[in-house]
C-alpha cells in the first residue's frame, strides 16, 4: 500500500510542478515563439480549462475502464502532451499542446487520490493522506523558482522536456506495484450532469483566472465577472440535477458528512485559497517591492519549503494527540497571524527574522493542509471515495484560483488607491492583510466543528499504531 501510495504522490508531484513552473517563463517562452507575453497566457488558461472538463468524468470514467488503466493512460497522455510543448515551434502549436496536457492532468488528480485510497482501513486514511499531500505542499513553492533557474540557465522548453522521463518512470512503478481493479459495475452515463459540471467548471476557473489579468481593465472585468456569473449558475443547476438524477456522474452523498463539508465547501476553502495565495504574493513582493532578482527571490523561498519539508515527520503523531479540531484551529490561528505578519516586511527587516518568519509560515501550512486534506476522508465511506476525490479536487482547483485572484484584486485595489503605474510595498502588504481575514474566517469555521471530529480515524491510528 505504500509503495502504491508513493508512486501516486510521486506522479502527482510531477503533475503539480508543472502548473506551477510556467508562469515565471512565459516572458521568455514569449521572446522565443516571437509572440507577446500576453498571448502566451492562453497556454495557461486552456489547460485550467481542458482540466476543469474531464473532471466531473474521473469517477465515471474510473468505474467504465479500471482506475490502474486510466491512471495510466491520464499519465501517458500527460506525458505525450509534455513532449509536443516542448517541441512546439509556435504559440498555436504550444496552446494546442497544453489543451490535450490539461485533459490528462484533469483525470490524474482524482483517480491518483482514489487508487491510493482504494481498499484502505480507516487507520491507514491518515498515513495515505499524509503522503499525498507533499505534492500540493512543495510544487507551488519550489515551482516557480525551479522555473526561473531552468530558463534562465537551460531552456524554457526543459520545463515540460523534463515530464517525459518522469511520466514514463511513474507508468513503469504503477504496472509493477499497482495491483489490477476488480470488476466494478457500470454506471449509464449522466451526460447533462457531465456537461453542465463541465460548463460550470470551466466557466468559473476560467473566470476566476480571467479576473486575475484583468483587475485594471473596467471591460474585460465586466466580461469576466459575467463569465463567472454564467459559471455559478451552471453549477447550481447541476447540484440540483446531481441530487435529483438516480445515476450522477458524480454522487454529492460525502457533503452528507460535517466533516467533509467542512473540510472543502467552508472553512477548507478559505483556508486553501490562503495556502495557494501566499506563495504566489511572496516572490512577487520579493521581485517587485524589494528589488530582488528572479534566483534571488526563489532562494528567500527556501526556509518556506524547509518548514513545510520539516513540519511532515510530525503531521501525523500531532494529528493524533490533539485531534482535528485541535489541530486545524491551531494551525489556522498560526497561519492567520503568519500571513499577516509579512505585511510587516520591507527592506530593513533583519534576514534573521524573515528567515524565521518564513519557516513559521511553512510550518503552519504544512500542518493545516495535511490536516484539511485528511479530515476530508474522515468520514466519507468506502464506496464514496472515488466521489470524495473528484469533489475534493474541485474544491482544491477553485479555491487555488479564488485565491490567485483576490491576491491579484488585492493589489490592483491598493495600487489604484495611490494612482502609482506600479506596484509597491504598502500594495503587497494590502494583499497579505486580505489574505489573513481570509484564513481567520477559515480558523473560525473549524472552531464550530465538534470536538470529536474525526475521532473514529484518530482512534483506529493510534490503535494500530500502539
Amino acid at each position: 500500500m505504500r509503495r502504491v501510495t508513493l508512486t501516486v504522490a510521486a506522479a502527482l508531484f510531477m503533475l503539480l510542478l508543472d502548473g506551477s513552473i510556467l508562469n515565471t517563463s512565459l516572458p521568455a517562452m514569449a521572446h522565443a515563439l516571437e509572440v507577446r507575453p500576453l498571448m502566451l497566457s492562453a497556454a495557461v488558461t486552456v489547460y485550467l480549462l481542458t482540466g476543469a472538463a474531464v473532471l466531473p468524468l474521473a469517477s465515471w470514467l474510473g468505474e467504465r475502464f479500471g482506475l490502474r488503466r486510466l491512471f495510466v493512460l491520464a499519465i501517458v497522455l500527460f506525458t505525450g502532451a509534455s513532449l509536443l510543448c516542448g517541441f512546439a515551434q509556435d504559440a498555436t502549436q504550444l496552446v494546442l499542446a497544453r489543451a490535450l496536457q490539461g485533459l490528462g492532468g484533469g483525470l490524474m488528480m482524482p483517480v491518483g487520490r482514489t487508487l491510493a485510497m482504494q481498499g484502505a482501513r480507516k487507520e491507514d486514511v491518515i498515513g495515505i493522506t499524509a503522503l499525498l499531500t507533499w505534492p500540493a505542499l512543495f510544487a507551488p513553492v519550489l515551482g516557480p523558482p525551479l522555473g526561473g533557474f531552468i530558463t534562465t540557465y537551460a531552456s524554457w522548453r526543459w520545463n515540460f522536456l523534463l515530464n517525459v522521463p518522469l511520466g514514463l518512470l511513474a507508468v513503469f512503478l504503477i504496472v509493477r506495484w499497482v495491483p489490477r481493479d476488480t470488476q466494478q459495475p457500470r454506471r449509464p452515463l449522466d451526460v447533462r450532469g457531465a456537461v453542465g459540471a463541465a460548463l460550470g467548471l470551466m466557466l468559473l476557473l476560467g473566470g476566476l483566472d480571467w479576473t486575475a489579468h484583468v483587475v485594471g481593465d473596467r471591460a474585460g472585468r465586466l466580461q469576466a465577472l459575467l463569465t463567472l456569473a454564467f459559471g455559478v449558475a451552471a453549477l447550481v443547476w447541476t447540484v440540483k440535477h446531481l441530487k435529483r438524477t438516480p445515476h450522477p456522474v458524480v454522487s454529492l452523498a460525502p457533503f452528507e458528512h460535517r466533516t467533509f463539508l467542512v473540510a472543502t465547501a467552508a472553512g477548507g476553502t478559505f483556508a486553501s485559497m490562503c495556502l495557494q495565495a501566499t506563495p504566489f504574493l511572496l516572490p512577487l513582493m520579493f521581485q517587485l517591492a524589494l528589488g530582488r532578482g528572479a534566483v534571488a527571490a526563489g532562494a528567500l523561498l527556501l526556509p518556506y519549503f524547509l518548514g513545510n519539508l520539516g513540519m511532515k515527520s510530525v503531521t501525523t503523531p500531532i494529528l493524533l494527540r490533539l485531534g482535528f479540531r485541535r489541530v486545524l484551529v491551531g494551525a489556522g490561528a498560526v497561519n492567520a497571524l503568519a500571513i499577516a505578519a509579512f505585511a510587516l516586511v520591507d527592506a530593513n527587516t533583519p534576514w534573521s527574522a524573515l528567515v524565521i518568519l518564513l519557516a513559521v509560515a511553512g510550518c503552519a501550512r504544512s500542518m493545516l493542509m495535511t490536516a484539511i486534506n485528511t479530515l476530508m476522508f474522515a468520514d466519507v465511506l468506502p464506496a464514496q471515495r472515488a466521489a470524495a476525490s473528484a469533489l475534493s479536487t474541485v474544491s482544491m482547483q477553485a479555491a487555488g484560483a479564488l485565491g490567485v485572484a483576490i491576491g491579484a484584486i488585492a493589489l490592483a485595489v491598493a495600487q489604484s488607491a495611490h494612482g502609482s503605474p506600479h506596484l509597491e510595498l504598502g500594495d503587497f502588504h494590502a494583499a497579505f492583510l486580505a489574505m489573513a481575514a481570509f484564513c481567520a474566517l477559515a480558523t473560525v469555521s473549524f472552531w464550530r466543528l465538534p470536538v470529536d471530529a474525526g475521532a473514529e480515524m484518530t482512534r483506529a491510528t493510534a490503535g494500530r499504531a500502539g
